[in-house]
């Protein structure tokens, strides 16, 4: 997943890859939302993606949760045009949030990469300006089949149409080798 950014090119022979790390769990659950948008990120960047997905995710004929990703004090949930929008999500409440969506919108951190790995989830990424190894990230797994992206002044519903031409990220299931990985600490 992580192309050059994981992988030197003159590796060390002690060197295990333990694959993607995630605190969440697929579970088999009905689908309860067309998209879900996990916001993230500095500002005003994260503020400015909202807006334009908002605008956009209005004209939607399906159902939406939006997670702003501003922690607060309490968990505080409005519907506004038809879409469901938190201001943030334990981690539980996420975890149960990502499994019951169909598509997820997010930014191509590290991070949320291995959890919708972990949870075998189609996305569509939008990498945060100026981050280059989101953008990095975003164009390998496009140019992999795997995941769409665009820029973030780019986007527009229409772009969602191309999704699901690409495999999601159900493909990359990988098993941890514990006696592999372990075989590090064995004295020789």
């Amino acid at each position: 997943m992580s192309g050059k950014l994981g992988h030197v090119e003159t590796p060390f022979s002690n060197l295990k890859y333990i694959g993607p790390l995630s605190r969440f769990s697929k579970k088999v659950i009905p689908i309860k939302y067309d998209i879900l948008v996990l916001l993230s990120g500095p500002e005003p960047q994260r503020t400015f993606l909202e807006t334009r997905l908002f605008k956009e995710l209005i004209n939607f004929n399906g159902s939406v949760l939006l997670v702003k990703g501003l922690v607060e004090n309490e968990i505080k949930k409005e519907v506004t045009n038809g879409i469901t929008v938190y201001n943030y999500l334990t981690s539980s409440l996420l975890e149960e949030a990502i499994n019951e969506s169909a598509l997820v919108i997010s930014r191509s951190g590290y991070t949320t990469i291995m959890d919708l790995v972990k949870l075998e989830k189609q996305a569509f990424f939008i990498p945060t300006p100026g981050q280059f190894e989101q953008e990095y990230l975003a164009e390998r797994l496009q140019e992999n089949g795997l995941v769409p992206y665009c820029k973030q002044d780019d986007f527009s519903l229409e772009k969602l149409q191309v999704a699901k031409n690409f495999k999601g990220l159900s493909e990359l299931n990988y098993e941890l080798n514990y006696n592999k990985l372990f075989s590090l600490f064995h004295a020789k």
